[in-house]
């Protein structure tokens, strides 16, 4: 979401005039967009905030802002401690970076925007075959970790003849696949006046002529419903792939962290899922080290990655995160525990993910071409339905194209191919 965030924001300075620079000592206007999710993505902001500061003292007329949700929670206090910022806007505010580049004295942007989710801004999307479209901003859920609904608001869904027209305007563009972002994608539609759910949407964003592969994040394990199911089957442009975070094994953690379900529920929806459309691909998302988790609770959370087998997972560890209800509960895991934990989990995760791509040896997979490979500029890279990566010699002018590739060689986190000609 905060690179799709950061289109925005490179689409609003582009339509004022400004290009982009090469580097920081070139530009007249440098924009951090931040995020607080973890603690880890704050102490990198403020490490490279830090260091332009003798940027801005040999360059006084370079403009400084602050994006995003850091500039969101901290609020004034970011000018206190670093005073050569000009300006600070939180999530739902990028609209008013254009009222700040034609003002000076506008200093900050952090209010309640209850029409954002209305506005349609200009977009400099980072390539020209993948694009990310919100079709909804904030979340309700409060799961006792997640600074989300602090810092990005509530939840609003956008009206679905916005999406569609968005989504249109792109392929007739030339993009192929669309990616559609939420905190929270299956509550879609609540707090709509005309009554459509997150499978409605899908529905009708599927008849967009042109857009060949539709996916989705993020799905909360609570709301995922029937419905969606049955479209997911249903609609052959949806990618056989899902991101369910669990984040945990253990009931009496998810229920600490608010999450809404039981494991034996979550077991039940990944079944669902697998029953209905086979191979499909799921991945996850797993915190470890929560206040007051046990050995026990951390076996059981092992016990997930063996039973469901995932294609993949994002492990972190648990960091307290400002005005969150986790940051009062009692039973903090100490900071070598969760290492060692993450660590487990992580090890035990590459073992299922080889596997899993070990059996894709000798299938014949549709491979979106997406360009040249990252480790070797020799060979064509792109991504199954899904989503893995897959890499392989191919001819420049296969990019943008769908083709079949049989893959000859799993790696740890992408496989090995070559053209099918059947």
């Amino acid at each position: 979401m905060n690179v799709h965030d950061s289109e925005k924001i490179a689409g609003i300075l582009s339509e004022s005039g400004y290009v982009h620079a090469e580097s920081v000592n070139n530009a007249d206007v440098i924009v951090i967009n931040t995020c607080n999710i973890r603690e880890k993505a704050g102490q990198k902001f403020y490490s490279e905030l830090g260091r332009l500061k003798a940027v801005k003292k040999n360059k006084p007329h370079l403009r400084i802002a602050v994006a995003g949700c850091i500039a969101q929670q901290e609020g004034a206090d970011l000018f206190k401690k670093f005073p050569y910022v000009d300006f600070i806007f939180g999530p739902q505010n990028i609209d008013h970076l254009q009222e700040w580049i034609q003002e000076d004295s506008f200093r900050s942007a952090l209010g309640d925007n209850p029409d954002f989710h209305k506005k349609t801004l200009p977009v400099r999307r980072e390539g020209r075959l993948r694009a990310w479209v919100s079709i909804m901003y904030g979340c309700d859920n409060f799961c006792t970790y997640c600074v989300v609904p602090y810092t990005r608001g509530r939840e609003r869904s956008r009206p679905g003849a916005e999406i569609y027209s968005e989504i249109s305007t792109l392929a007739e563009a030339g993009f192929r696949e669309i990616t559609l972002l939420g905190q929270n994608v299956n509550s879609y539609g609540k707090n709509l006046a005309g009554y459509m759910d997150f499978p409605d949407l899908l529905r009708m964003i599927h008849e967009i002529e042109g857009i060949q592969r539709i996916r989705f994040v993020t799905s909360h394990p609570r709301d995922l419903s029937d419905k969606l199911v049955n479209v997911m089957k249903d609609l052959p442009r949806l990618c056989e792939h899902i991101h369910l975070p669990v984040q945990s094994g253990s009931d009496r953690i998810l229920h600490l962290m608010n999450r809404g379900y039981t494991y034996e529920e979550y077991r039940r929806k990944i079944g669902t899922l697998r029953n209905a459309i086979p191979g499909i691909a799921v991945t996850t998302d797993i915190i470890t080290g929560f206040p007051g988790e046990t050995d026990e609770d951390f076996q059981r959370t092992l016990n997930v990655l063996t039973e469901i087998e995932y294609d993949g997972i994002f492990a972190f560890k648990y960091s307290e995160r400002p005005d969150t209800k986790a940051c009062n509960l009692p039973g903090p895991v100490e900071e070598r525990t969760k290492s060692r934990r993450l660590s487990e989990i992580l090890e035990l995760q590459e073992l299922v993910t080889y596997r899993k791509n070990k059996a894709l040896e000798g299938e014949i997979l549709e491979v979106l071409v997406e360009g040249t490979s990252e480790t070797d500029s020799n060979k064509l890279t792109g991504r199954t339905r899904t989503n893995k990566i897959v890499n392989f010699y191919g001819d420049e002018k296969d990019i943008e194209k769908v083709l079949y590739v049989k893959i000859i060689e799993a790696r740890q986190h992408s496989l090995n191919g070559e053209i099918y000609t059947g």
